[in-house]
């Protein structure tokens, strides 16, 4: 298994350790800190596999499948901690899931019709947003100024997320018509 892989692994091995340190009582005052460099951490393992796998070319299969499955997973564990934490909306976590399992229904047909569809940059803006996000919203620090850094982000992400899946209908639709016929 080559490195982009494991540090792939890693970032999933990373998430329940992330969602105990957030959601545990027995951190008081740290555990928001402590899970917040944890995803930090795991958010960083997503930069450098891709980068990696590209530059030394070891892109593969595994990869291929495995990398978007655990930024879905990191971004989706929070999102749901922090629904728990009344840290943002429930609507607004259900919009940002239903857009994952839609594209992600998406590149499955796709991929019978042997037709990889890469992240757009749309894609790539949603999730680094996404990751801004819930670092703010983890962090929960007070202050009006943090506070509106967090509603900013919260809706900037949520704003992504639909021009996004509206991106990768329009471009793809083609796709979709070609197999329900």
């Amino acid at each position: 298994m080559n490195l982009p892989n494991r540090l792939t692994l890693f970032r999933v091995v990373l998430i329940p350790f992330f969602v105990f340190f957030l959601l545990a009582p027995y951190f008081p005052g740290s555990g928001n800190y402590i899970a917040a460099a944890v995803f930090v951490a795991a958010s960083v393992t997503d930069f450098l596999d891709g980068y990696i796998a590209r530059k030394y070319e070891l892109v593969t299969n595994f990869g291929k499948f495995m990398d978007p499955l655990a930024d879905k997973l990191l971004v989706c564990s929070a999102l749901v901690c922090l629904v728990e934490l009344s840290r943002i909306a429930a609507w607004i976590v259900i919009i940002i899931i239903a857009r994952e399992f839609i594209i992600s229904g998406f590149r499955l047909i796709a991929a019978e019709s042997g037709v990889v569809i890469a992240a757009s940059y749309w894609g790539k803006f949603k999730t680094t947003f996404q990751i801004l996000m819930v670092i703010v919203l983890i962090l929960d620090l007070p202050g009006r100024a943090f506070q509106l850094a967090g509603a900013a982000l919260t809706w900037i992400s949520l704003a992504l997320t639909v021009v996004s899946l509206a991106d990768y209908l329009i471009k793809n639709w083609q796709i979709l018509k070609d197999k329900g016929e």
